[in-house]
């Protein structure tokens, strides 16, 4: 937002990029601080769902493998050669290429840059809230409130 008013229009790639890199608690925020998130939906205040245009450099993930109890995403390849990650195995991604997770199935999944050059691609997801998120491959389990904060635990409820 410019001056409290959401702009008509915006170049993606010139949207600031968001404030706090992460939510994960460590040991796990370092896996994902390298990539670059720019928040094209809070740009236009949407409130509905969130719209990122994100850069993987080489060598990372999106994200922590995770599944979503009530939001469904969508990814959209614009640049690079990422895999994606699911329960089914590994799935070579290409640009134009796009990719759905419907909430509830537990189908865990995350992209990964294993090639030497960034990937950039759109996500996109609902903001139901409150919502959870499991993570079968570490030892943590989200979740997110009413009151918009995501908290963090052990798999055996122990806080981060």
């Amino acid at each position: 937002m410019v001056n409290g008013k959401s702009p008509i229009a915006a170049i993606a790639a010139d949207v600031p990029m968001r404030k706090k890199p992460t939510n994960y608690p460590e040991p796990f925020a370092s896996r994902v601080i390298r990539n670059e998130k720019r928040p094209l939906g809070d740009l236009f205040g949407l409130a509905h769902f969130g719209v990122n245009l994100t850069r993987l450099p080489p060598g990372s993930i999106s994200a922590l493998r995770h599944a979503h109890l009530k939001q469904d995403e969508f990814v959209y390849v614009l640049e690079g050669h990422p895999v994606l990650v699911t329960d089914e195995g590994d799935t070579p991604l290409s640009p134009g290429m796009c990719a759905g997770f419907k909430a509830g199935t537990d189908n865990a999944h995350h992209l990964v840059n294993r090639t030497d050059s960034d990937v950039l691609y759109l996500e996109i997801g609902d903001r139901i809230s409150p919502e959870v998120v499991t993570y079968p491959d570490d030892d943590i389990h989200g979740s997110h409130g009413a009151d918009g904060r995501w908290r963090y635990s052990h798999k055996d409820g122990t806080p981060y």
